[in-house]
């Protein structure tokens, strides 16, 4: 696989950016689109930014729907502006699970706004795992962001999210109950108890230095994405605990990272009927992933063979 490395000592590349921005812009170009890079993300003098011919996308963004025809639209025109303001190429996939509705309408009517869209029309409903699962395996970016389709956390706090995965860190997660998060809209006490009686389940089966494992906006480096969605089995809500559970065993650092969330009343997640689900789902994890590293099922096969 040949890769292309390319130098920018940080001088000569603020002086080339002058030079570029005092003259006539010609058509934006690799290199130009690599400098760029260096100045959001800091590289410093000597630093090598690499570019695989092969994978270009730089962050992809992966979005499960179910009957998201009011939400969506407003959500993929925020992601729209959002890319077209970024120098980095990004690609955006859809991931319909089995939805009745105008879902897959909605989403083609952007195809020709956002140059990277992609749709999956699954017609058969099997879960929210599983469609986050599928979208970020078939994800090509750098970087792989998967998120709610309501944009309860704004696109834009993705930046927050990739300076971590630049700093070193595999997984970066937002989340709403660490120093500096902010809650624009609260839940109804309802979810509240709810989210703080699964917490506590979670924190004592499974994820006991994590806070918030179930924030849907988190984000991945390509190998973590792939590595850990591979070997998923829970299909369900409570997807995130697992695939936070394998990234633990499989050693990968995460970062928590403080985010501005607000609650949508459209949450598809239903108080009474979900978490009985959930805590079941909860206990899987619990005794599939105690042997992780003794031969958990082959990765390709994981979610397959749970719904045979």
């Amino acid at each position: 696989m040949n890769s292309l490395p390319l130098r920018y000592p940080f001088r000569s590349l603020v002086s080339r950016v002058n030079r570029w921005l005092r003259q006539e812009r010609p058509p934006l170009t690799q290199n130009h689109l690599v400098a760029s890079w260096a100045l959001v993300f800091g590289l410093e003098s000597g630093e090598v930014l690499v570019l695989d011919r092969e994978r270009e996308v730089f962050l992809s963004v992966v979005i499960p729907a179910y009957n998201e025809s009011r939400r969506l639209g407003p959500s993929l025109e925020s992601i729209a502006a959002y890319i077209e303001q970024q120098p980095f190429p990004c690609e955006v996939i859809v991931v319909s699970d089995g939805s009745t509705d105008d879902t897959v309408k909605i989403a083609r009517s952007f195809e020709g706004r956002i140059s990277g869209l992609k749709i999956i029309d699954r017609k058969v409903n099997r879960g929210k795992g599983y469609s986050v699962a599928e979208g970020m395996r078939l994800a090509r970016g750098e970087y792989v962001l998967f998120t709610d389709a309501d944009l309860s956390t704004p696109i834009t706090e993705v930046d927050k999210l990739l300076q971590y995965l630049r700093s070193g860190c595999d997984i970066a997660i937002g989340s709403r109950y660490v120093p500096y998060s902010e809650i624009k809209v609260p839940q109804p006490w309802s979810r509240r108890l709810m989210g703080r009686t699964f917490r506590g389940l979670v924190g004592l089966l499974a994820l006991r230095e994590i806070k918030d494992p179930q924030c849907g906006f988190k984000c991945f480096t390509r190998e973590a994405a792939k590595e850990v969605f591979t070997r998923l089995t829970v299909a369900g809500f409570a997807f995130d605990i697992e695939a936070l559970t394998i990234a633990e065993k499989l050693g990968y650092r995460i970062a928590e990272v403080p985010v501005s969330w607000a609650y949508s009343p459209e949450s598809t997640v239903n108080v009474w009927a979900d978490p009985p689900r959930m805590f079941a789902d909860l206990i899987r994890i619990r005794w599939r992933h105690c042997r992780l590293s003794t031969g958990a099922a082959r990765p390709e096969t994981a979610l397959a063979e749970n719904h045979r």
